[in-house]
């Protein structure tokens, strides 16, 4: 008499060994289907580029078509706690970036994802400083003029900033490296303060490289320094922070591709290469430093490393001038 419960355990067996034939063979063909990268900002802005360069560059290297799907809300938190329901099969690429892998774990302790343990990050993209400029009508050429004025005059100086973005951040910063006290005025938007600023409303802000670019190209604003640790190519006249007498400061816009935690290594490992080998396409490079970005090292390991310092420094900075979510 055959042994039911031999039958059954043959057949659980059996099963296993089917199910794990058919993730074997799914792992070696990927990919065999169509990718989605989720870009947690809508169309049109610097991210949304900068993620559809990188799709472009990395289908041709997977030979799969990579479709931006754009989810926008809270400076990319709701975009990426959308994407981190979607499978972890290698089908959704997750952009992650400052705001949202970053300075959002120090605005919200309560964060609904952990940017370190829920993800494989795969590789940065790229590095973008931020510009401390000024309207051409106040008086200062350098950052020793703000700062001196700034301990003469407490409070009395102005900046404009949007809620937590990476201008807001390096500003913060510059305060609390610099020791001075300044008056920030909140936008809802870049677009209304930068048109404030040009107007001379607003005397003084930190804005990405790649906006500040033609304004300052048309001599309506003045660039006073950059934030990176090293002078930016597009601007080799404008001096560093660091260099003005405050080593070590560093503030910069950045984004990468990730993947949700669980992806199967062997598919974490192609993305990866693809990933990197994607960031040496010299039409994707010259793109990105015309307009003033760097491509930083390359892969999972460096960016990783690079993201836990990023939340370190963002989260003592927040911490120290009191800032809450909107």
């Amino acid at each position: 008499m055959i042994n039911k419960r031999h039958v059954l355990m043959a057949a659980l067996v059996a099963g296993a060994s089917w199910l794990g034939a058919s993730s074997a063979s799914a792992q070696s063909d990927y990919p065999n289907r169509p990718i989605k990268l989720v870009v947690p900002f809508p169309a049109g802005g610097t991210s949304d580029v900068l993620g559809r360069l990188m799709a472009e560059e990395m289908g041709k290297v997977l030979r799969q078509p990579i479709i931006v799907e754009n989810i926008g809300g809270a400076g990319g938190i709701v975009g990426t706690e959308r994407a981190l329901k979607m499978p972890a099969d290698g089908y959704t690429l997750i952009q992650t970036g400052v705001g949202q892998s970053a300075v959002a774990h120090g605005l919200d302790p309560k964060l609904k994802y952990n940017s370190l343990t829920d993800f494989v990050h795969l590789t940065q993209v790229n590095s973008g400083p931020n510009l401390l400029v000024v309207h051409p009508s106040t008086p200062f050429k350098t950052v020793k003029d703000i700062v001196d004025y700034a301990k003469k005059n407490p409070g009395k100086l102005d900046y404009g900033f949007t809620h937590a973005a990476s201008g807001h951040m390096a500003m913060e910063l510059f305060k609390q490296t610099t020791g001075i006290f300044l008056t920030g005025i909140p936008y809802r938007g870049g677009g209304p303060l930068l048109n404030d600023l040009l107007a001379g409303t607003v005397p003084m802000i930190f804005i990405n490289q790649d906006a500040a670019l033609p304004h300052i190209k048309a001599g309506k604003i003045r660039a006073i320094a950059i934030s990176s640790l090293q002078r930016n190519p597009l601007y080799p006249d404008v001096p560093t922070v660091a260099e003005a007498g405050y080593p070590g400061f560093q503030s910069l816009s950045w984004s990468g591709i990730s993947v949700a935690k669980g992806t199967p290594q062997p598919i974490v490992d192609k993305l990866e290469a693809a990933a990197v080998q994607a960031l040496q396409s010299e039409s994707l490079r010259n793109r990105l430093t015309s307009v003033g970005f760097v491509v930083p090292t390359a892969g999972g390991k460096a960016y990783t490393a690079f993201i836990k310092s990023e939340i370190d420094t963002w989260t003592r900075v927040i911490k120290t001038a009191g800032i809450k979510p909107e």
